[in-house]
């Protein structure tokens, strides 16, 4: 604007003193506008700083957030298959539980049917050892009212000598097991290798071993 003023002056020779105030005031209006303009521009140049700190700032919260977003999803991951693995683990765990249980169960069930079988024959026996007392008592007292016998000598009744020997050959293997004390196994093993014609074949077959047949020999028999 002061070029513009002394242009005017060189060309004109001479200024008003309207102009020259005109002029002033024209110079001075310049000069406020280029301040605001700096201001604006200054101000724009700070808004410009501001939104690139943001944007820094946003970008490492970003970048934050999907590393933390990762780290949930692997942690997520990494738990679901240790969920999984313990789940599997368990389920495994149950299914042999209850075959276990199941086993036990069916186990209870032989043994109540044994016990319930060897309560039936003892009660048999029981009753035929009761019936064999009688008719033996009977027998006694026939023998002894029908002939002397001399003094010193024992009487022995017919029925407790027909009992004193168990027939293999004839016996049931619950029968053995009850009145013979052998396991299960020893006493079906004798039932499926029948017929004996002598007691030793017990032995000889390796149907038992030598020490059982030393405690039993005395109390079987193989008689037809």
């Amino acid at each position: 604007m002061a070029i513009t003023l002394v242009g005017v002056v060189l060309t004109t020779g001479c200024v008003s003193n309207k102009k020259y105030q005109e002029a002033l005031a024209e110079a001075d209006t310049v000069k406020m506008d280029m301040e605001k303009t700096r201001q604006q521009k200054s101000a724009m140049e700070q808004q410009v700083r501001t939104l690139k700190e943001l944007n820094v700032k946003f970008s490492n919260e970003a970048q934050a957030a999907r590393d933390e977003l990762q780290r949930i999803e692997h942690g997520r991951d990494a738990e679901r298959g240790t969920i999984e693995g313990r789940t599997k683990e368990l389920e495994d765990k149950v299914k042999a539980l209850s075959a276990q249980n199941k086993n036990v169960r069916q186990e209870y069930q032989d043994v109540k049917r044994h016990n319930d079988t060897l309560k039936s024959l003892v009660a048999r026996y029981q009753k035929e050892l009761k019936d064999r007392s009688h008719a033996g008592a009977s027998t006694q007292a026939a023998t002894a009212s029908s002939s002397q016998t001399p003094a010193g000598t024992a009487t022995v009744s017919p029925a407790a000598a027909a009992s004193a020997a168990m027939n293999i050959n004839k016996v049931s293997a619950n029968d053995m097991i009850l009145f013979l004390g052998l396991k299960q196994d020893e006493a079906d093993r004798i039932v499926s290798n029948r017929p004996y014609r002598v007691k030793g074949e017990l032995v000889a077959k390796n149907v038992v071993p030598k020490e059982t047949f030393d405690l039993i020999k005395d109390r079987i028999s193989v008689s037809p």
